[in-house]
């Protein structure tokens, strides 16, 4: 299965970055091939509006399954739907100990987008 995680950075010691449209990196986690992808997302970060769309038509293209990020947008959370991403939102801490938090089901998928955010 393949989870994308927005980081701050390049590996698993990176910190969650808590914007997903506009995150720096978005990882993708292959867990079947023990593969990590990583994503440059500088196009997104600047972008006018859109960025969560076009971060979640690239996962889509990607093969993510699985989505882990601070906050995702209601248009970004729509696009993922309709793509057959689950989302899983408000993670915090390292791209790492995400994912053994959902591996030890520690984390629960989420049912909404978040309420806006103020950045």
């Amino acid at each position: 299965m393949k989870i994308a995680i927005t980081s701050l950075g390049k590996d698993l010691d990176s910190e969650i970055d808590p914007r997903f449209g506009r995150a720096a990196h978005i990882l993708i986690i292959d867990t079947e091939q023990n593969k990590v992808d990583v994503i440059d997302n500088s196009e997104n970060i600047d972008a006018f509006k859109g960025a969560g769309i076009q971060a979640a038509a690239l996962l889509s293209k990607k093969g993510a399954k699985i989505l882990m990020t601070g906050y995702c947008g209601p248009n970004a959370f729509k696009t993922l739907q309709a793509a057959g991403i689950r989302v899983v939102s408000d993670v915090t801490g390292t791209v790492k100990g995400a994912l053994d938090a959902f591996a030890n089901g520690e984390l629960s998928f989420s049912e909404s987008a978040n309420a806006k955010a103020n950045w």
